[in-house]
């Protein structure tokens, strides 16, 4: 779900609210291509990466995978002891004011989590801590619903939050990927003001991904919107939500454009 907007760097207590389910945000959330991480590592003067906002270590352990040593930041001390679970090295704070000790790295990266950051504060830190042509890069997993299911899920949360801070129209109907290009032109705009990076590249690798009507209802509290809604409120939602799921069938397949932005540090 889109949640860019100029102010999303201002949202704390959304910011860090994903930690309400640790276990469910790893389980339900998708990973990202293994396109975009094979790129990463391969385009970054050395192995040793930094992972902003790294939540679960939902990228690190992908670019473990790949190659990369990875050291975690997060705000949130439940999702960062998920992590640490996983064996992912974290420090529990936001990256404006996380200290460093003098440690330098070869890329800095954020999944899902630069929107949380402020824009031109976070390129400028990032810029202070990476090697010269290290890397900053910047992605997002850009979900488009269907009509039929965003249109149900607008008037669900329309009836359920009606004081949410998001945008619900524009969340779930509009082009997810127009929503998360504009927030790339704000990071684009952060890096040419920290003035420290090269012009930056974007880069968008499309896929697909099939549900089940479980997972997609697993995946569902995850969102930024619903993170702090109380359980009652929460089940209301749920079942406001059951006719259009049962248009849908057992499983589907939702579209994904995973959208990156990438700067070498100068």
């Amino acid at each position: 779900m889109p949640t860019h907007s100029s102010e999303a760097h201002h949202q704390r207590q959304m910011a860090e609210s994903f930690g309400t389910d640790a276990e469910r945000y790893d389980r339900a959330r998708p990973r990202y291509p293994a396109e975009l991480v094979n790129r990463i590592v391969a385009a970054a003067p050395g192995p040793a990466v930094l992972d902003v906002g790294c939540g679960t270590g939902i990228v690190a352990r992908q670019l473990q995978g790949a190659g990369a040593t990875v050291h975690g930041v997060e705000p949130d001390e439940r999702m960062a002891e998920l992590a640490r679970r996983f064996g992912l090295e974290v420090d529990v704070a936001t990256f404006e004011d996380w200290d460093a000790g003098g440690r330098e790295f070869d890329a800095v990266v954020a999944g899902q989590a630069w929107h949380w950051i402020d824009p031109v504060a976070g390129a400028a830190k990032a810029a202070r801590v990476l090697r010269p042509s290290g890397l900053l890069s910047a992605f997002w997993n850009a979900l488009q619903l269907p009509p039929e299911m965003s249109s149900a899920l607008v008037e669900a949360c329309q009836r359920v939050i009606p004081d949410s801070p998001v945008d619900l129209t524009q969340a779930f109907t509009k082009s997810a990927v127009e929503i998360y290009a504009a927030g790339l032109d704000k990071v684009a705009e952060g890096m040419h003001q920290a003035e420290a990076f090269d012009v930056p590249d974007r880069w968008r690798f499309d896929w697909e991904h099939t549900y089940t009507r479980e997972e997609w209802l697993d995946q569902l509290p995850t969102f930024g919107i619903l993170t702090r809604l109380p359980p009652e409120k929460l089940a209301e939602l749920m079942d406001a939500l059951q006719p259009s799921l049962d248009q849908m069938g057992d499983s589907f397949t939702l579209p994904y454009s995973t959208l990156a932005i990438t700067a070498a540090r100068r």
